[in-house]
């Protein structure tokens, strides 16, 4: 089996080279291009690394001081559908796009460095229940790559998928229950098996084999659906069972209030 530290790593780099590529794709945009609306409603390239470099901060607060991350949570919990857009909508007003960059780039390194120095077994407080180091990772990795696809589809930009998509798919898997929770609903007591396939042949499969409900299809696919960045009718992701039907019309990998999805691209 392998040692959690090496685990731990591993996930880390994953969520450095997420970042890495990203950034990337916005380091030569021109201020044009930084204003440009991505998908998210009222969001421009500019919020979407505004926002990226937010989360960054109030992790590395959760990971380095605690009692001022509670400060964070009370925020949030006072505006829960309004304080991550006033966040996004701060840093682009204060900040010019090369000013926004830097600071991206300084705090997601800050925090790769807090989390590669926590102790093993280190629990830290999130806006959800409180997450291993290697789940703030995944995490992390997994909202950089969903804003990243925003940002993508703003500039007409098609990215290769990559092995990374593992993590994606991952935590949608495991937040399956808390997609009917954050409804007022309750989830369903037996678990899926679900099957996905990567674009190099590889395939992933989380739940049980014997498992009566299922849920297949691509590995691009399941994660587009999971951080709602594509309407399921758009998607080749297949449900066998009821409940698990019923999971792929509200399933999202985020934490948070319900995500109101993306339009079917026929209603766009």
């Amino acid at each position: 089996m392998p040692d959690a530290s090496a685990v731990t790593a591993a996930v880390l780099d994953d969520m450095r080279e997420e970042s890495d590529e990203l950034d990337l794709l916005v380091a030569g945009l021109s201020a044009t291009e930084w204003s440009a609306p991505t998908p998210a409603q009222g969001w421009t390239v500019a919020h979407q690394i505004a926002h990226l470099n937010w989360t960054d901060e109030v992790a590395l607060t959760a990971a380095t001081e605690p009692d001022a991350f509670a400060a964070e949570v009370e925020k949030a919990l006072a505006a829960p559908r309004t304080f991550v857009d006033e966040a996004a909508e701060e840093a682009v007003t204060a900040l010019t796009p090369e000013a926004l960059l830097v600071e991206w780039r300084e705090g997601r390194a800050r925090l790769q460095e807090a989390l590669r120095a926590a102790p093993a077994g280190t629990k830290l407080p999130w806006y959800g229940p409180p997450m291993s180091i290697a789940s703030m990772a995944t995490a992390r990795l997994m909202e950089t790559w969903a804003h990243g696809q925003d940002i993508a589809d703003a500039l007409g930009v098609t990215r290769k998928p990559t092995a990374r998509l593992r993590h994606v798919a991952r935590i949608g898997v495991r937040a399956r229950d808390y997609a009917y929770f954050v409804r007022g609903l309750e989830p369903p007591a037996e678990p899926f098996r679900v099957e996905l396939r990567a674009g190099d042949g590889e395939s992933h499969a989380y739940g049980p084999e014997d498992a009566a409900q299922r849920v297949t299809g691509p590995l691009l696919d399941f994660c587009l659906l999971v951080t709602q960045r594509a309407h399921r009718d758009d998607l080749a992701v297949e449900a066998a069972g009821a409940d698990a039907d019923r999971w792929l019309d509200i399933a999202q990998a985020f934490a948070g209030p319900a995500g109101p999805g993306r339009p079917r691209k026929t209603d766009r």
